[in-house]
């Protein structure tokens, strides 16, 4: 199988550390050209560019400060792929007093930070040839824990994000992936006490490879996250993967055919 990532100039928000320097080491690997490392401070990126060269460029970029990711767009105008990984995560239940704090600051990263990349690289993936757009939810988008809820929240109305881009940014030839990890063993995952139940952030990275090469729309990492897939999948290939038009004139179908079974019994 050819590896599409080499020769391709890529972008990883968040890649100085957990697993998106981990996808930036993996990236470099398989051959490709250049990575921008787009993260917050970009000092943070000397160490990548002392074990990679030049092919790293360091990049600002905050998610939470709109105009650091417009210029990173009109910098960074020969991307081709675009993997957004940074995001934040509060252990906060929904009854806990700064619950509501914890996820205005959530959804600012995780989801209008999302909404901020695709508005911005859009077109710079489109000017490119489509390309591709990796989002980084989560197992937790579609299966919530009542201990951090609202990042749960937070991660499930990016996944709803995801799905609207898919079918928009598919009209310019640009595909879409939506990577759901189990507990990972980053920093993040660390804090969160998943431990021993945490998979190695390197199979995160190989899954959206593998989805970038085979044309995937889910990625599904770790045993956690596969437990989910398994009954998720008929549900997946029906609604989420399938045909609108046909699901619609099934809808339409079978509301006739209930309105005409209902006037036969009135009779």
């Amino acid at each position: 199988m050819t590896d599409k990532i080499r020769n391709k100039t890529m972008l990883i928000t968040g890649a100085n550390r957990g697993i998106g320097r981990v996808i930036l080491d993996d990236a470099i690997e398989r051959g490709a050209k250049k990575v921008y490392a787009a993260v917050r401070d970009p000092r943070t990126v000397s160490p990548l560019i002392e074990m990679h060269g030049d092919r790293v460029v360091p990049i600002r970029l905050d998610l939470e400060e709109p105009n650091s990711i417009v210029e990173a767009a009109e910098v960074a105008t020969d991307v081709e792929i675009v993997i957004n990984n940074a995001g934040v995560m509060n252990m906060k239940s929904s009854l806990e007093p700064d619950a509501i704090e914890a996820l205005q600051q959530e959804m600012n990263i995780n989801v209008y930070g999302l909404m901020r990349v695709a508005q911005a690289f859009a077109p710079v993936l489109q000017a490119n040839g489509g390309g591709v757009l990796v989002q980084l939810n989560s197992v937790a988008s579609v299966r919530a824990s009542a201990s951090f809820a609202t990042y749960c929240a937070s991660k499930a109305a990016a996944y709803s994000i995801t799905q609207g881009l898919k079918d928009l940014l598919g009209e310019q030839g640009t595909r879409v992936i939506s990577v759901h990890p189990g507990p990972t063993q980053t920093d993040m995952g660390c804090a969160a006490g998943f431990g021993d139940f945490a998979s190695s952030p390197s199979l995160v990275s190989n899954s959206i490879f593998d989805a970038i090469n085979d044309g995937q729309f889910h990625s599904w990492v770790g045993p956690l996250a596969e437990l989910v897939r398994q009954p998720y999948q008929p549900f997946s290939d029906n609604v989420i993967e399938g045909d609108m038009k046909a699901l619609r004139e099934r809808a339409f179908e079978n509301e006739s055919t209930t309105a005409h079974s209902i006037e036969n019994l009135s009779r």
